[in-house]
Order: C-alpha cells, then structure tokens, then sequence
C-alpha cells in the first residue's frame, strides 16, 4: 500500500545531509524547501498518549477504533503536527528558529504503520521582523493528510568578532 513501510528511524530528505542544519534569516530565500519523512510506530502514538494526556481509545484500543469511520486506531493529530517541529528546529531554518504561530488543517487520517512525508517551504520573508512564513504538509503516500502555515522569528547570523590586535 503506498505510503506504508516496516516502522522505522527518521530519514531526512536529499543526499548528503547533516542531521541538522542552522540557517539564519540572511540564508533564508523564497522555495527553500525541507522534508523529512517518519514512519509511525505503536511506540509513538502510546507515547504521545502519555506525554499529552490524550488516552482517547480512537488512538488506543483497535476494538473502539474499528466501530468508527476510519475503522482502525488512528495516530492523533498534533502527533502528525509535532513532526513539522522537527523539520523547522532540525532542518528549515534550524536551531534558534522559534514558532509565532502556527495554523493547521487535518485533512485525513494517519494510522499505524503509514509512513508521514514532513515538507516545509520558505513564502514570504519580512526583513524588518526577520519573520518567515513557511507553507507546511505532511503527507501519506499521494494524499495530505495535514496542511498550514508556520510563521517563526529568526535570528540574524552572527557578526563577526573583530581581530584582536
């Protein structure tokens, strides 16, 4: 089935990249893009149950979650929406970029097992602010399943320190 694989580690987009990058608002140009792609495991959903309080059985218990309309457990909605954390604080800009706001719009479900691609890109940069507004979508397989905008405060590169004489 598209968009599934054997539960797995995180795999970053594109060849040759570091685990993390730092970008500064002067890196920063209009369709910069990063992607990550994360596959769900049981282990994560229980996880995020724990760590939010949310032990909703549509998350937990395959006998409640077959009697709904998704007819299976499905991952929780900020779980899929906390991978776009990731991608901006590891990837797009990176360490020292922090969260404005965010917008989300959940389009479809993610279950166990799927496979979650994680894409941010650069719309619009506000120099005066050194804002930038990031167009983000999680995707399984073909179908969004996640949708919004990200709006983060980025620090400037460092000035140089000037030579001791």
């Amino acid at each position: 089935m598209a968009g599934r694989r054997r539960p797995g580690a995180w795999a970053i987009g594109g060849a040759g990249l570091a685990l993390f990058q730092t970008l500064y608002f002067e890196d920063l140009a209009i369709g910069m893009r990063a992607t990550i792609r994360k596959a769900v495991e049981n282990e994560d959903v229980i996880g995020f149950a724990e760590l939010s309080g949310d032990h909703n059985p549509i998350h937990l218990s395959e006998h409640f979650a077959r009697k709904t309309r998704f007819g299976g457990r499905i991952v929780h909605g900020l779980y899929t929406a906390s991978l776009i954390s990731g991608v901006i604080g590891m990837r797009l800009p990176g360490p020292g970029a922090v969260y404005v706001s965010q917008t989300l719009n959940f389009r479809g479900p993610v279950k166990i097992g799927d496979v979650v691609d994680v894409s941010v890109e650069v719309v619009e940069l506000t120099e005066k602010s050194r804002r930038v507004r990031l167009h983000c979508e999680c995707r399984v397989g073909d179908r969004v399943v996640l949708d919004g905008e990200g709006v983060l405060s980025v620090p400037p590169s460092p000035k140089p320190k000037a030579a001791s004489a």
